[in-house]
This record gives structure tokens, C-alpha cells and sequence, in this order.
């Protein structure tokens, strides 16, 4: 908490972050990483606060992923009220590009994660 009472705006990409990594770890994406030769790495990471998060707040943290090129996908994430789940306090993005450790440099996304990816983006209606 801040000294205005609300979550500090530092910890929304921490809870990105927990959100992220959960999601790895759900497709078995983050078995072995480390030590491993190839993985995830975050290129980018934004945050847009719509209303402060105060104490005491139950949340509900969605990560979304979006179609892949060829070694990147953006993650889309929602951080809502649990109980009253129209509240939307913040959304926020980050780019991740899979990365091969060894030459530091971008390597084609694992079948495994790519599978559980969307083909195309979510149309707006």
C-alpha cells in the first residue's frame, strides 16, 4: 500500500508477473527453464490504470495470450475485482520473444506454447 491506502503501482507488474509465470508453468512451459537453453524473455511490459486497487479487495487476474509470429506474442492481462467481477481495475500487456540463451538471439515459439495461442485476434463488436 501507498500512503494514500491503494496498491502501489509497482505491484501490478508483480502480480503480471505471478499471472505469467502460473500460465507457463500451466502448459508445462516452465519446466526446465532453468538451465535451459532456449525461453521466455520480456521485451516490453505496459500497465493502464483505470481505479486504485485499496485494501481490503479480493482480485482476479486473467492473462490472455494473442496470435504469435514467428518467435513473439503479446500477453494481455486484466486485474479484476474477484467479488464483483465488472470491476476492471487494470489492464496491462507485455511482449514476450522466446529466446535462445546460448547466442542470445530470438528462436521460433515451442509447438507446446504455440498451440495454446489464438490463430487470429479477437475481433471488437
Amino acid at each position: 500500500m501507498d500512503a494514500l491506502g491503494h496498491v502501489n503501482n509497482t505491484i501490478y507488474f508483480r502480480y503480471f508477473e505471478q499471472a505469467r509465470i502460473a500460465w507457463f508453468e500451466s502448459i508445462d512451459a516452465a519446466d526446465g527453464l532453468l538451465g535451459a537453453q532456449s525461453g521466455p524473455l520480456i521485451v516490453t511490459a505496459a500497465c493502464t490504470f483505470l481505479q486504485p486497487i485499496t485494501y481490503p479487495t479480493n482480485l482476479r487476474i486473467g492473462v490472455f495470450g494473442t496470435p504469435p509470429g514467428r518467435s513473439s506474442f503479446q500477453m494481455e492481462y486484466e486485474i479484476r475485482d474477484a467479488d464483483k467481477r465488472e470491476t476492471i481495475y487494470t489492464t496491462g500487456s507485455s511482449k514476450v520473444v522466446w529466446v535462445d540463451y546460448t547466442n542470445n538471439r530470438s528462436t521460433p515459439i515451442p509447438r507446446n506454447v504455440r498451440s495454446l495461442l489464438p490463430e487470429q485476434s479477437k475481433t471488437q463488436g
